[in-house]
């Protein structure tokens, strides 16, 4: 039974993000399969998520720069 905390504060985004993840596994070369991915270390699993997050942040702050 999963305990997970990850709930979309906008759950429309789900797919966007999901397409997002995919990617970002692409470019960073990490072998990101639908479904299980246990193979993966947590190394490549982390750099997923934290370009993810850069990306965000570069995204938003272009946004306030007004760029």
């Amino acid at each position: 039974m999963s305990n997970s905390s990850n709930k979309a504060v906008v759950p429309e985004a789900k797919s966007a993000l999901n397409r997002f993840k995919y990617e970002v596994a692409s470019e960073l070369g990490v072998p990101l399969s639908d479904g299980y991915n246990g193979n993966l270390t947590s190394r490549q699993n982390g750099s997923v998520g934290g370009y993810m997050v850069k990306k965000m942040i570069e995204a938003q702050e272009k946004q306030m720069a007004g760029k």
